[in-house]
């Protein structure tokens, strides 16, 4: 939890108690169904909740903002942001049922109110969001064809509506057809070594 203040010293004491429930439960609940790799539970707070908040490190989410989480798997990046902005809207979507359970009843354990679950591909989805967020669920062509028409056309963020995604190593070849995609290297913010190849590709899209 140390890790969190460090890079977000300015949480409300709400956010504080909501962060620090997180490790207990998601432990508690990985037992049972296991959401995070066994390897990276005991790091919860560096591999995904921090990792997870790089992007807010990117843009800080206007009030009203509506983002899509697609293949949110144990609810990240979803979760994390959702308690960082309390007065955004966080629709996260998985095509795996047991992982929504998760999901569901730590927003609950948690009293978060900005967050809405729907098992489902991402395909079927029939909504527009100010901002598609993912965590490498697979290349970004096929990303974007997953997610065409979903993006709004009216902008209220200081960058234009489009894709944030988590993604590490050489994306060169699979980013070269993109002419407006930018990348932030998530170790310019954070020191620790994890972020050595972690970044935050942003690619602003098309609406309908």
């Amino acid at each position: 939890m140390d890790l969190i203040l460090k890079y977000f010293p300015d949480l409300t004491e709400t956010q504080i108690s909501q962060f620090e429930a997180l490790e207990p439960l998601y432990k508690d609940w990985n037992a049972k169904i296991n959401v995070v790799s066994r390897k990276d539970i005991d790091e919860l707070y560096l591999r995904h909740v921090l990792h997870s908040l790089g992007i807010a490190k990117v843009i800080q989410f206007a009030d009203d903002s509506s983002i899509l989480d697609v293949g949110t798997g144990g609810g990240f990046p979803g979760i994390p942001l959702a308690i960082l902005f309390p007065n955004c809207q966080f629709h996260l979507v998985d095509s795996i049922n047991k992982k929504l359970k998760v999901i569901n009843a730590v927003a609950e354990s948690i009293g978060l109110t900005n967050v809405r679950t729907t098992h489902s591909r991402v395909e079927a989805i029939d909504e527009t969001y100010d901002f598609i967020v993912s965590r490498a669920v697979t290349a970004m062509p096929e990303f974007t064809k997953w997610v065409k028409g979903k993006v709004s056309r009216k902008q209220k963020n200081a960058l234009k509506n489009g894709i944030l995604y988590l993604k590490g190593g050489d994306l060169t070849e699979e980013l070269q057809q993109y002419t407006t995609v930018k990348a932030y290297l998530l170790s310019d913010y954070f020191e620790e070594d994890f972020f050595d190849t972690k970044k935050v590709i942003y690619l602003p899209m098309k609406y309908k």
